[in-house]
């Protein structure tokens, strides 16, 4: 049997506890410069480096059945999520009345619909030599900028500006990947976070949604010329982020590898604590700088507990239509129960 590759899975856990505390710090980035410069640098890598990692687990495409399993992977969660939400929404903020828009994706579910939409594009852009698929996939993520319609809709404007990511992790081998483990890189690869901090931090003016991809130049009240070019940069500090990032992730296994693999489950279920943190009088508590640390803490717990056996369990039939691993969760309870009697009465 092979191995299951620790790697990724740190990766992923490490993730995916980002984007659950950039959620949990969105509510005070205007009240706290550091927390605002630690936001903004959290959202230069962790969603790119989903998407590249994403991007790199692409490469059954052309498997039989390949896209439809996609299909059933991305599609039908994110459908049951958009009702979800919006009844959950319905009840949380009082609404006069209902109201579900399958084509409009809820908050965080625009990753699962642009996740669809980019394993389509990869049929195309995967028959292009990488030295013409991603300079013609950046100069669409650059182009789409000018089109001031774009934006949440079927979640175009990030298919199309977060693509290249998605494209360059499909161009990349393991070979390419593995370089990333010497030692002298793992060094250099804090350079670029510290660099990032102190930028944002001194020049605090860049509009953070720039961060999101869902916007277009006008809508973000730039220029058209300047707008590209402040996309461009992005780009390339991402993408130096991003490869930073994957450089200091650990390849060996730890407590938390193995929840990598439930990375799915955490990114769907969280957003119903954040909405209702945002929502309750708890914010008050975490006014003060120190109390962050402890922000940092819950991020952590809650991602432990929904990435657990426990809650991916109880959420996969709602997520996958599937009830394998409840069954699975079962029998693992039962035979802990069978050898902690085994012990007691021998």
């Amino acid at each position: 049997m092979k191995q299951r590759d620790y790697y990724f899975d740190n990766a992923k856990f490490i993730l995916i506890f980002f984007v659950v505390f950039g959620h949990l710090l969105q509510s005070f980035i205007e009240e706290n410069e550091m927390v605002f410069t630690l936001y903004k640098v959290i959202y230069t890598f962790h969603m790119p480096a989903f998407i590249l990692v994403s991007g790199f687990f692409a490469r059954g495409i052309y498997d039989k059945g390949y896209i439809k399993k996609i299909a059933k992977k991305l599609i039908i969660p994110y459908l049951i999520f958009q009702i979800v939400y919006s009844v959950f929404y319905y009840f949380l903020y009082n609404e006069s009345h209902f109201t579900m828009d399958p084509l409009n994706p809820h908050w965080s579910l625009w990753f699962l619909i642009s996740l669809f939409f980019w394993h389509l594009m990869l049929l195309g852009f995967s028959r292009l030599k990488p030295h013409v698929g991603l300079p013609l996939a950046f100069m669409i993520g650059l182009g789409v900028g000018y089109v001031d319609w774009i934006s949440n809709y079927l979640s175009l404007s990030r298919t199309f500006v977060f693509f290249p990511l998605f494209l360059l992790g499909y161009y990349l081998t393991k070979e390419q990947l593995h370089l990333l483990k010497k030692p002298v890189l793992q060094v250099i690869a804090i350079v670029p976070f510290t660099i990032a901090l102190v930028l944002f931090y001194l020049y605090p003016d860049l509009n953070y949604q720039w961060l999101f991809g869902s916007k277009s130049y006008s809508a973000l009240s730039t220029a058209a010329p300047y707008g590209m070019f402040i996309r461009l940069g992005l780009y390339l500090l991402s993408t130096i982020m991003v490869f930073s990032f994957l450089a200091i992730v650990p390849r060996n296994k730890y407590f938390f590898t193995n929840l990598g693999r439930n990375t799915l489950y955490v990114y769907l279920l969280h957003g119903f604590f954040i909405r209702f943190f945002r929502e309750s009088s708890v914010t008050d508590y975490f006014s003060e700088s120190e109390n962050f640390f402890l922000l940092a803490m819950i991020s952590l717990l809650l991602t432990l507990f929904l990435a657990s056996g426990f809650a991916a369990a109880l959420a996969q039939p709602f997520i996958e239509l599937k009830v394998t691993l409840l069954a699975k969760y079962k029998n693992r309870v039962r035979g802990q129960i069978k050898l902690y009697k085994r012990k007691m009465f021998n």
